[in-house]
């Protein structure tokens, strides 16, 4: 959680025995992760002083983690970095209960309402329904369809977030079709934009296409992360292989002309479609 700089470790530690030990405490898999966090708070001044604001770049930092070893197939880094994130959100949860704000039973309390809220086709309380339908009847008074969007949401999450909100309340495209023909559209405005040179323009038509275009994805069935990842990690595969070609054959990036490097492009291409190089394209 901290380095040893940050830190100044005394006491027993939390696998010794004795009063400060965690031996004998509650025997839960959570329960286990928040002992030890309440044993770190009463011995060391570092995880002491933390807070929940304190802790943010933490979290964040663990959950891009988390989602980097399952991208790289990584089971071993994963049970690690799993076992991080627990640390972080057992933190928070620690925080909390010591500030009487909630504690571990009211959070569970509070998951499992929802989910059979969510589920009720499971639990005996009705028919399966649409998971952003049921999340609409349960916005009360003068609540919006989009309130309580994560502000911090990446731009392209929430824009996927935004189209599934309001595809709850029945304004979607009944298929992909609808949404390719608005991909079009937003296309031609922005080469209009561009011909006309007007740069907020421009701007503003950049943003519809890709707005659009995160509709299409999600109505396609996928998601724009995960198809945007894919894409970047495709690109950097190739190009890694460019460079090592260009490397193999004297040829100097920063020199060479874009002819040169896209011919260089084109014959890894053309390696693939042929079974060769980038094996997971």
């Amino acid at each position: 959680m901290t380095s040893a700089e940050e830190r100044e470790e005394g006491g027993p530690g939390p696998g010794s025995e004795g009063p400060h030990g965690l031996e004998g405490r509650h025997g839960g898999v959570m329960d286990r992760a928040l002992d030890l966090v309440a044993f770190l708070r009463e011995h060391c001044p570092w995880d002491a002083a933390q807070t929940s604001r304190s802790l943010i770049p933490y979290l964040l930092e663990e959950s891009h983690e988390v989602v980097d070893a399952i991208r790289a197939d990584d089971p071993e880094a994963l049970e690690g970095e799993l076992g991080d994130l627990l640390l972080n959100l057992a933190f928070q949860v620690m925080v909390g209960e010591e500030a009487g704000i909630f504690d571990r039973e009211s959070i569970v309390a509070r998951m499992e309402d929802k989910m059979r809220r969510r589920h009720p086709h499971l639990f005996g309380l009705g028919s399966r329904q649409d998971w952003e339908v049921l999340k609409a009847k349960e916005r009360t008074g003068s609540a919006r369809v989009l309130d309580g969007l994560a502000k911090g949401l990446d731009p392209l999450l929430k824009a996927h977030r935004i189209q599934e909100r309001v595809s709850g309340v029945g304004f979607d495209w009944s298929d992909a079709g609808g949404a390719w023909a608005k991909v079009a559209e937003e296309l031609e405005e922005v080469r209009v934009a561009l011909e006309a040179g007007d740069g907020d323009a421009v701007e503003e038509e950049l943003g519809d296409l890709l707005f659009a275009a995160v509709n299409l994805t999600r109505l396609a069935g996928a998601h724009p992360d995960t198809v945007l990842d894919r894409a970047n990690r495709k690109f950097h595969r190739r190009f890694d292989a460019l460079e090592d070609l260009a490397r193999e054959r004297g040829i100097s990036l920063p020199e060479a002309t874009l002819e040169v490097l896209d011919g260089l492009w084109e014959e890894l291409k053309g390696r693939r479609t042929h079974g060769a190089g980038d094996p997971n394209p």
